[in-house]
């Protein structure tokens, strides 16, 4: 499944994202990402260059969102977790038929819980899962949340704080920090340089006035990670094998933390380069338990 594009560099690999839709879908949420990571390019010149391949997975051949909208899926679920290991990111859009899945641990949760358990099993691929929204419910309910932090549509942080509590309980008691941030990352990549100020990913001080935080505003670009093949044994002692783990809140967080993803596996020129494009203001979140590299 994996593509090649050819640079005058050399082949630059097209990173695989998979998004695994339901009924009751939010449409937005799915729209405003996809949208990101299809202009998102290598190269911001060269349109031959394009960062992402996208894949819609869904339990039918067509899903409908919450706002009446069909998507013809590309693949069935099962076909998505035939092929798992083949993708580099997963995608979970949440939407009003989060209550049903919850109710009866349906897909995509598995999907979900396959994923990150892929990524403890061989940590030597950089692998990432993303939610949109109240998406992150379903990690909650997965147990994959337990001992990182998290948040959610702000209408449901205290649904997400008592799914992780259940979460814990029915684990090793280890709990989730459920933050009121706009997206949030654990297990970020990233290159700190040697002027911290200069750094566009480092939160040095925080516009609401609160107390400085440590926390890292984005990640290295994914051909310099793969070209210092980061040490697996090193990824391997975090957490799900090193996953980077990303949520976020409401609609507009989507696409924030969509515009991050580039940032992380692109370039923050390129994330720069979508955003002017799309006419939007990239408001950033905060990223915790990074690896300096």
């Amino acid at each position: 499944m994996s593509a090649i594009t050819e640079t005058t560099d050399g082949p630059i690999e097209i990173i695989q994202v998979l998004f695994a839709l339901h009924a009751g879908f939010g449409a937005q949420e799915l729209c405003g990402p996809l949208e990101i990571l299809s202009k998102a390019l290598h190269k911001i010149h060269d349109p031959s260059t394009k960062a992402f391949e996208i894949t819609i997975a869904a339990p039918s051949a067509g899903v409908t969102s919450s706002s009446g909208l069909t998507i013809k899926a590309d693949i069935d679920l099962a076909t998505a977790h035939e092929d798992l290991a083949e993708y580099d990111v997963l995608i979970i859009p949440g939407g009003s038929g989060i209550e049903t899945i919850l109710s009866s641990s349906s897909e995509p949760i598995p999907l979900i819980s396959a994923f990150a358990k892929l990524q403890i099993s061989d940590p030597s691929k950089e692998r990432t899962l993303m939610s949109i929204g109240t998406g992150s419910l379903l990690f909650a309910q997965a147990g994959i949340l337990q001992g990182l932090a998290a948040t959610t549509h702000p209408d449901f942080y205290t649904k997400m704080e008592i799914i992780c509590k259940d979460a814990a309980r029915k684990g090793d008691l280890e709990q989730t920090d459920v933050m009121e941030e706009n997206y949030v990352v654990n297990n970020a990549r990233f290159e700190l340089g040697e002027k911290l100020e200069e750094n566009p990913f480092v939160y040095t001080k925080r516009p609401d006035g609160r107390r400085k935080s440590i926390a890292r505003k984005g990640s290295n670009a994914w051909k310099e990670s793969v070209k210092r093949r980061e040490s697996n044994a090193r990824r391997a002692s975090l957490r799900l094998g090193g996953l980077r783990l990303i949520t976020s809140g409401g609609i507009t967080s989507g696409l924030d933390a969509s515009l991050y993803l580039v940032a992380a596996m692109v370039s923050h020129e390129s994330a720069q380069e979508v955003a002017r494009i799309m006419q939007y203001t990239w408001n950033k979140g905060v990223t915790v338990e990074g690896i300096d590299v």
